[in-house]
């Protein structure tokens, strides 16, 4: 696949995420020529919230609630929704594997304390065996990392957070 061909495959990718968006569609599909897409949308944020709920019922009723482990998970419940709301947050386009480096022993792309500019890759989501660069939405600082380098990520999943 030429470089040009995957910007275009990329690009498509986006117009669709965004008006998956949009629309508030569940799921999308799109056939042309050779190319085929689906994109889905992830409701992780529920998950956890659905998975949360019944921690916080008996952690209240117990007298010893914050030293059960469970006193973790509302802590973890605010931070996910914070990394939401805040416009830093660099989200996943796309299903599949990140890549914090160009290829394995190389340096990251953008480790924690990195300036970028708009536009600057900061990492890769490996799709359907095509390498797709992900760029910076916005000029700043790296303060956080949110995913593991070789780790599956799913659309709309927080990646980074650039200040």
């Amino acid at each position: 696949m030429t470089k040009a061909s995957s910007n275009s495959d990329q690009d498509l990718i986006e117009a669709i995420a965004k008006l998956l968006n949009e629309q508030n569609l569940a799921e999308i599909e799109i056939e042309r020529e050779d190319l085929r897409v689906r994109v889905t949308r992830s409701y992780a944020t529920q998950a956890v919230q659905q998975v949360s709920v019944p921690a916080y019922a008996p952690a209240p009723a117990a007298p010893m609630a914050p030293s059960v482990p469970t006193g973790s998970i509302p802590a973890a419940a605010p931070a996910a929704e914070d990394l939401a709301s805040n416009p830093g947050t660099l989200t996943s386009p796309m299903v599949g594997t990140a890549y914090l480096s160009p290829e394995p022993g190389k340096p990251q792309f953008a480790p924690v304390g990195t300036r970028v500019s708009e536009g600057q890759t900061v990492l890769i989501v490996e799709a359907m065996k095509t390498m797709n660069q992900i760029p910076a939405h916005r000029s700043g600082t790296v303060t956080r990392v949110l995913v593991e380098d070789n780790s599956p990520v799913e659309y709309g999943q927080p990646l980074v957070v650039i200040e």
